[in-house]
C-alpha cells in the first residue's frame, strides 16, 4: 500500500514538472531587435547567448539577467560574424536554444499522461482482484441446526461434509468426492444460508464471491479472478468455494461469433477449467447458488463439474413452523400469538419472506411501544408483506369508484367460496394500497402437489369473477380496467392446460412448447373459445346468487374489510 502511494505522487509531481516546465518557456515573450540595437547591446556586454535556428533570415538573442524575453534579430549574413560574437564571449548555440519545443512539449504530456493511465489501469485491476480476495475468505460459525426446514437438502448436503471431514473413509471404497454442488431454487429459500451451514459444519474457510463479482468491463479481470480465488482455497487444502448468482457467468454459450460475450465466456471456460483441473478428494468443494437453472450452460451442469444439484424449495408447513419458531426465539411474541396458525396461513412464503413477516410485525410493535408483538401486529404485517401498505388517504376516491372495486372484488369472494370452498378466504378488502391495487382477495390455498382439472378450470373463474360482477351491476359498457391483471392470470393458466398440462380433450397430449416456433393458431383459438366458455359459466353462476353478491359487496362498503367468518356468515 505504501509503494503505491509513492508511485502515485511521483507520478504527479513529474507531470506537474512538465507541465510547470512548459508554461514557463511558453510565458516567454519573442520581441523584435534592430541589428543597430543588437550591435550596441554587445557592445555594452549585455547579450548572454545567440541562437540560429532554421530560420536564416533571423537570429535569436537572450539578454543577462532576463529570462522572460527572445529578441529576435535580423540575420546580417556576413562571415566574420559568428567571430565578432565570439570575441565578445557570447554562447552561440544552433538549432532550438536547448528550448523543449511546443509540440515536443505536448508530445511528452500526452506520453506521461498514456503512461500514467496505462500504469493506474492495471494497478486497479490488481487491487480489484486483491480486494475481491481479501473479502472472499471467512470463517462461518452456523450450522445445519440453525437451517431451519430443508430437511431433504439437508440430508444431501451431510455426505458432503462427511467428504470433506473424512475423505479416506469413502476413497477407500472407490468413492469419489463431488467436485460440486449446484443449489437452485426460487429467491428467499435458504441456499446462501445453507452454503455456509456447509463450512460451519466441516470447519473449514468459506470463500465466498457472487456471479457478478466476476463480471468487468475489461476482458480477462473475471478470468483471473477466478484463478487467484481458486488458488488461495486450494492453499487451505479443505475448504468451501462458494459462487452466489453462478448464473451471471455461467449462462449457455452463444454458438454464433457476433452475439458471444467474450469476458463472459472467458470466465465460464476459466472456471470450468479450474472444476475439472481438481484432483479426487482434495477437501475442496465449489457450491453455485441460482434461481434460473434453464440458464445455466450445459457444461457447468455435467458430471465432474456441479455433480450434485439440489432443489431448494418454498417450504410446507412445518418446515415454515420451524423456520417461525426459530426466528421467533429472538422477538418477544404474546401468549396468544399462534404460530401453527400462522404457518398454515403462509403458503408459497419463502423463509426470508417468513423472516421479514415477524421483522416487520416488530416494528409496528416498536413504533407502537408496545413491549410484545400481538397478533394485531402480525396480521398488519401479513398483508403489507402481501400486498403492501394501507393508503391513509383515501379521501380522492370517488362514492362509484369505491362501489366498482366493492363489487369487483365481491365477485372474487363469492366464486371463491362456491368453487373453491377448500380455500380459505383471508382477508377482502377495499382498501387501496401503495402498490396501486384499489382492493385485494387474500385467498389461501391448501399445501397439495397438485391440482386437478376442476380446480385449474375453479381457479380461472375465480379470476373472471371480479369482472362478471361489474358487468352484472352496471352493464357490459360501464366495465373498468380493474381487470386487466385477473384477465392476464387466467389466459397463462389457459394457455398451460391446453399446451403445457394436455387437459384438453380435443388438442391431447400434444405439446407444442417442445418446437421451436409456435406457429399452430388451433391453440389461441381452442384457449380463446375455453376462456368464453368459462365466462359465461360463471356469469350464470353469479347471476343464480346474485343476493349473496349483494350482500357481500354491501358489507364491504360498510366496513371496508371482510375476514372469512364473515364470509362464511354470509354464503351460510
Amino acid at each position: 500500500m505504501q509503494k503505491k502511494y509513492i508511485y502515485v505522487l511521483a507520478s504527479f509531481f513529474l507531470l506537474l514538472s512538465v507541465i510547470l516546465f512548459g508554461t514557463y518557456y511558453q510565458n516567454k515573450n519573442n520581441i523584435n531587435m534592430s541589428y543597430t540595437d543588437f550591435i550596441n547591446t554587445v557592445e555594452n556586454k549585455r547579450i548572454e547567448q545567440v541562437t540560429f535556428t532554421s530560420n536564416q533570415n533571423t537570429f535569436q538573442a537572450t539578454l543577462k539577467n532576463d529570462d522572460k524575453h527572445i529578441y529576435i534579430i535580423p540575420n546580417p549574413k556576413t562571415q566574420d560574424f559568428t567571430e565578432y560574437l565570439l570575441l565578445h564571449d557570447i554562447t552561440i548555440n544552433y538549432g532550438k536554444n536547448g528550448l523543449i519545443s511546443a509540440n515536443l512539449l505536448l508530445i511528452l504530456i500526452v506520453l506521461v499522461a498514456a503512461g500514467g493511465a496505462y500504469y493506474f489501469r492495471y494497478r486497479n485491476q490488481k487491487s480489484m482482484i486483491q480486494n475481491a480476495n481479501k473479502k472472499t475468505k471467512k470463517s462461518s460459525s452456523i450450522t445445519l441446526k440453525q437451517v431451519a426446514g430443508n430437511i431433504e437438502a439437508k440430508s444431501m448436503l451431510e455426505d458432503v461434509i462427511s467428504f470433506i471431514k473424512e475423505p479416506d473413509k469413502y476413497s477407500s471404497v472407490g468413492a469419489r468426492m463431488p467436485k460440486g454442488v449446484l443449489l437452485y431454487g426460487p429467491p428467499g429459500t435458504g441456499k446462501t444460508l445453507l452454503a455456509k451451514a456447509v463450512a460451519g459444519e466441516a470447519n473449514v474457510p468459506f470463500y465466498a464471491m457472487s456471479g457478478s463479482d466476476f463480471v468487468q468491463m475489461y476482458v480477462g479481470v473475471g478470468a483471473s479472478r477466478i484463478r487467484s480465488l481458486f488458488q488461495k482455497a486450494k492453499k487451505s487444502e479443505k475448504a468451501v468455494i462458494f459462487i452466489d448468482e453462478i448464473d451471471a457467468i455461467g449462462k449457455k454459450r452463444s454458438r454464433g461469433a457476433s452475439s458471444s460475450n467474450d469476458e463472459r465466456d472467458q470466465t465460464l471456460n476459466a472456471l470450468l477449467t479450474e472444476m475439472s483441473g481438481f484432483h479426487e478428494n482434495s477437501g475442496i468443494i465449489v457450491i453455485g447458488a441460482t434461481n434460473r437453472l434453464d440458464t445455466l450452460d450445459e457444461a457447468l451442469l455435467r458430471p465432474g463439474r456441479f455433480d450434485r444439484q439440489i432443489e431448494i424449495g418454498l417450504p410446507d408447513v412445518n418446515s415454515r413452523k420451524k423456520i417461525l419458531t426459530l426466528h421467533a426465539k429472538s422477538k418477544p411474541l404474546a401468549d396468544n400469538v399462534d404460530l401453527d396458525a400462522l404457518a398454515k396461513s403462509t403458503v408459497y412464503f419463502s423463509g426470508a419472506m417468513l423472516e421479514n413477516l415477524l421483522n416487520e410485525a416488530a416494528i409496528y410493535a416498536a413504533n407502537e411501544k408496545n413491549p410484545v408483538i400481538c397478533n394485531y401486529h402480525i396480521e398488519k404485517a401479513f398483508y403489507t408483506v402481501i400486498a403492501g401498505a394501507p393508503k391513509v388517504d383515501r379521501s380522492y376516491i370517488s362514492e362509484k369508484d369505491l362501489k366498482i372495486t366493492a363489487y369487483h372484488e365481491a365477485g372474487h369472494a363469492l366464486a371463491t367460496k362456491l368453487l373453491l370452498p377448500e380455500n380459505y378466504i383471508s382477508k377482502v378488502t377495499i382498501i387501496p394500497s401503495v402498490t396501486g391495487a384499489g382492493g385485494f382477495n387474500l385467498t389461501i390455498p391448501k399445501d397439495t402437489l397438485y391440482q386437478n382439472q376442476r380446480q385449474i378450470k375453479a381457479t380461472i373463474q375465480t379470476l373472471l369473477a371480479g369482472r362478471i360482477a361489474e358487468e352484472l351491476i352496471f352493464g357490459m359498457d360501464e366495465v373498468t380496467t380493474g381487470a386487466s391483471n385477473d384477465i392476464q392470470k387466467a389466459s397463462s393458466i389457459i394457455l398451460d392446460y391446453v399446451n403445457k398440462f394436455g387437459m384438453d380433450e380435443e388438442l391431447g397430449l400434444f405439446s407444442l412448447s417442445c418446437m421451436e416456433y409456435e406457429s399452430d393458431n388451433k391453440i389461441i383459438e381452442k384457449c380463446r373459445d375455453l376462456m368464453n366458455s368459462l365466462y359465461e359459466e360463471t356469469k350464470e353462476l353469479l347471476q343464480n346468487n346474485l343476493d349473496l353478491l349483494e350482500q357481500i359487496t354491501y358489507e364491504l362498503i360498510e366496513k371496508e374489510s371482510l375476514n372469512a367468518k364473515d364470509i362464511d356468515r354470509i354464503c351460510a
